[in-house]
């Protein structure tokens, strides 16, 4: 669960361990627990975006599309990530959120949402690039790598869980972010965590 792209089924431990469903399960969120996400604010080039997640359904698509998720989140290009389950995508809530993950004087990239237009004027410097006019980057001004999260997050999603409920999906996204964050030393951070989990306990 600390190396796999795209995670490991609760279906696929069953197998691998000869334990029922429900004790697969039940390994798995546990582990989950254990990949809790940094609370150091990220610094430097900064990407912020938001999304939806969800199953597929008819209908409108993207922001305010039925039965899907909102979540927001920020990386730093070649560093870490934070991500957030929110109950909407308005100024009001991303906002507060970039000041409480990114540190002052960073460089935040964002797309062309009215949801960033105040940005700079949160003490950082603000670069936008115009998604409807055909635009995905401007020099150093892009979301390339927080929407590729997104992207590998989805995949992951729809072709090993089949779907996450919004109870449970932050704890998903913990995953992911978990791993993305310290994918050069993930194994050996996750044993400590366990370790002193089980210490603590005793």
């Amino acid at each position: 669960m600390s190396q796999s792209k795209n995670g490991v089924a609760a279906k696929e431990l069953q197998r691998h361990l000869g334990v029922t469903y429900k004790c697969a399960w039940r390994i798995s969120s546990q582990i989950r627990k254990l990949m809790t996400q940094d609370t150091e604010p990220l610094n430097g080039i900064v990407e912020a975006d938001e999304t939806y997640i969800g199953g597929k359904r008819e209908g409108k698509r993207g922001r305010g599309a039925a039965g899907k998720t909102p979540v927001f989140g920020v990386v730093k290009r070649g560093g870490g990530i934070k991500t957030k389950i929110v109950e909407n995508v308005k100024a009001e809530t991303l906002l507060p959120l970039i000041e409480e993950m990114v540190e002052p004087g960073s460089f935040v990239a964002t797309d062309e949402s009215g949801s960033y237009n105040k940005v700079d004027s949160l003490f950082y410097t603000h670069g936008t690039v115009r998604h409807a006019a055909g635009q995905y980057a401007d020099g150093p001004i892009h979301t390339n790598t927080i929407e590729g999260f997104w992207s590998q997050f989805k995949r992951s999603v729809h072709g090993t869980y089949h779907k996450v409920s919004p109870k449970h999906l932050q704890t998903y996204l913990d995953e992911f972010s978990y791993r993305y964050a310290h994918r050069f030393e993930s194994l050996p951070r996750l044993l400590f965590a366990a370790v002193g989990r089980t210490f603590a306990r005793a």
